[in-house]
């Protein structure tokens, strides 16, 4: 099952993908639910496995007003879970795979309140002249659960969607020189979207390593390619280790962090700078995961508030 958040008639609908309509269940405002009850609605209906009844006509995807399928989830945990990016951007720095990596899937928590939907312009921080697309998935937790046993991983997670964790590597360089970071290098935009899919359309997922074809296109033009299957932890494992000693709430986010070749910075480390430039104003990002959709974002010139 798909389902999406959408912006219809002035009011935020969820609904589920059937052809190409979106099937409204959910509406906010106007004797409707609360302000963010979609987006409890639509990852309670993904928990459930199941569609509801819908509420309303269609809606046609293809002139549907796309928003994240959680705008504001309560945490979120982006992993390092890539053994090939991972390689590549210590390459980079001059140092080897630390030994520790392969027991320890590492995370930091970014920004709640910087997540944007398909579509939505996203512009570099004030002072960075490197912004940068990262290709990633991302895992959203259907229930609230402490210390989730490996193998009962499946049971706190209600769909997987596409992840862009945009980067301002000239900011991030300079914050985790000093040994502490990423935060204003990466706090300014997270793109979710467009859709969130439950895990039982994923081939693989029980293994704890789906499969899917990730592709990040610039201006239509292929810049990467990767294998979700590639991850070297497990998301068995990046749960289990995302809620030991702590709470996951409802919607709370949980990245793969970047496949291999997934970013600017590790493509440039490997083909020169010049034939991997930065992302300038008037570029159009898209992010494609087999099974998941493609989530597009342009690049702007300006911090739009």
């Amino acid at each position: 099952m798909k389902l999406a958040r959408a912006r219809h008639g002035g009011r935020v609908v969820a609904g589920w993908l059937d052809d190409d309509a979106l099937q409204p269940f959910a509406v906010e405002g106007e004797g409707g639910l609360a302000p963010g009850g979609a987006q409890e609605a639509l990852v309670a209906a993904a928990m459930a496995r199941r569609a509801p009844p819908a509420v309303g006509p269609p809606i046609p995807w293809a002139t549907a007003d796309v928003l994240a399928p959680v705008g504001r989830p309560p945490s979120i945990r982006d992993f390092y879970a890539f053994e090939a990016h991972v390689a590549t951007a210590r390459r980079g720095r001059g140092l080897d795979m630390d030994p520790d990596w392969y027991a320890l899937p590492v995370f930091y928590f970014s920004n709640p309140a910087a997540v944007v939907g398909p579509g939505d312009p996203v512009a570099a921080p004030a002072g960075c002249a490197e912004l940068d697309f990262e290709l990633e998935v991302a895992a959203v937790v259907g229930i609230e659960a402490g210390d989730v046993a490996p193998e009962r991983w499946l049971d706190v997670v209600a769909g997987f969607c596409v992840l862009n964790d945009w980067s301002a590597r000239d900011l991030q360089r300079r914050e985790m020189r000093q040994g502490l970071g990423p935060a204003k290098g990466k706090d300014f935009a997270l793109s979710l979207g467009p859709v969130l899919v439950t895990p039982d359309e994923l081939p693989g997922v029980a293994s704890g390593r789906p499969s899917g074809a990730m592709v990040a296109r610039v201006n239509g033009v292929e810049r990467s390619r990767g294998e979700l299957a590639d991850i070297g932890h497990p998301w068995s494992a990046l749960v289990a280790h995302a809620s030991r000693d702590t709470r996951l709430l409802p919607g709370d986010v949980l990245g793969s962090g970047t496949v291999g070749t997934g970013c600017i910075l590790e493509l440039a480390l490997t083909h020169g700078p010049e034939a991997e430039p930065w992302l300038a104003p008037g570029d159009v990002v898209e992010l494609e995961v087999a099974g998941l959709g493609a989530l597009r974002n342009p690049i702007v010139g300006s911090r739009l508030l």
